[in-house]
């Protein structure tokens, strides 16, 4: 029989209630500067307390091409309205910090999504970097000129300083990549994720075509001297050799299994249920890459809820005989683990910016 609302309610309740979000039990206190944080649209948080978060989210995206995007081609009050009942049904449902992984000239809004964190009492993350796939597509010229260095310079700006002169500061660093070895522009955005990644602390989470482009990026930052616990593999569930799941696992990257849909349950549930077995829960995250206004589409178009982890996902994985501890590990802890960075207190704004 279907579950009611008030038992999904109720499941993420019981799962809320098992995650710590203190810091009880420990035997000092740091200070705050030594804590790890995430930096949401409102201001830093501390890692620690997130709580439930879907790591890989979408409000409005415009698919129109970076030669093409420009302010105005939609209305923000259309898309608050919109989105507003779609996250409030979320956070009703125990979810508590939400990342919006729409790059910059795919239809990042950092006002828009300051207003909708606000409204729905959800925090909200947004992003620096730039979005390679599709073969260069949403990507401006300037990214196909500029050096690794350059590159990472602007997204660093934007990190400590904030984003088009909001002061609205983003909490990861988001590129995309194509399937297959790294071509030369997509190599570059790699490393100057890396080098914005050594500044900043920020996460990198890589929209990636397939396992053979993951263990490039890898390499690619391997040779920079960065460790693999800052990338996160985005939409691992397409690679269908589950064996470079746990090889880049056991290389210490994170390893993302989004697009989670009610026609995907099994799907999702065996592919955790390989990495569980394997003893690398801890390396795991889940979301569902839902929500997109589509800007250009009447009324924005479809736009997908975020409540299938809540409503199908959990409940599967109870019936596999998940307990509470590994629902925190992979809905909190982890998230925690992945997107939670040392603040980087910035100086006094550099004269002429970006």
């Amino acid at each position: 029989m279907k579950p009611t609302r008030r038992q999904f309610i109720s499941r993420a309740s019981v799962l809320g209630s098992g995650i710590s979000l203190g810091l009880s039990g420990c035997k000092s206190t740091p200070t705050r500067q030594s804590l790890p944080q995430i930096m949401t649209v409102t201001g830093p948080v501390p890692a620690d307390q997130i709580g439930i978060t879907l790591p890989h989210e979408h409000l409005l995206v415009d698919f129109i091409g970076a030669r093409d995007i420009q302010p105005g081609r939609y209305d923000s009050a259309e898309v608050f309205r919109t989105a507003l009942p779609h996250l409030q049904a979320v956070r009703g449902l125990g979810c508590h910090t939400f990342f919006d992984c729409t790059p910059a000239f795919l239809g990042r809004d950092a006002i828009l999504l300051q207003d909708l964190s606000r409204a729905s009492g959800l925090r909200i993350v947004t992003n620096t970097g730039l979005y390679g796939a599709a073969q260069n597509k949403y990507l401006p010229t300037l990214a196909l000129e500029e050096s690794p260095d350059d590159l990472a310079e602007r997204w660093t700006h934007e990190a400590l300083y904030g984003i088009e002169g909001t002061g609205i500061r983003p909490g990861f660093i988001k590129i995309g990549v194509d399937s297959g070895r790294l071509s030369p522009v997509h190599e570059r955005l790699v490393r100057a994720a890396a080098r914005t990644r050594r500044r900043t602390g920020l996460a990198i989470a890589s929209h990636t075509g397939n396992g053979q482009a993951a263990m490039h990026q890898l390499e690619v930052l391997q040779s920079e001297a960065m460790p693999a616990n800052g990338f996160i593999w985005v939409h691992a569930q397409s690679e269908p050799d589950i064996r470079m799941h746990l090889e880049a696992a056991n290389r210490g990257a994170w390893i993302e299994f989004d697009g989670i849909h009610p026609d995907t349950i099994a799907q999702h549930v065996s592919l955790i249920q390989n990495m569980r077995e394997n003893g690398l829960l801890h390396r795991v995250l889940v979301s569902h890459d839902a929500g997109w206004y589509h800007v250009g589409e009447p009324g924005g178009g479809l736009f997908r809820s975020y409540e299938t982890l809540f409503t199908h996902f959990i409940p599967a994985l109870q019936n596999i005989g998940f307990k509470n501890t590994e629902f925190q590990r992979l809905l909190a802890d982890n998230p925690r683990d992945a997107f939670g960075f040392l603040p980087t207190q910035p100086g006094p704004v550099p004269p002429g910016g970006f």
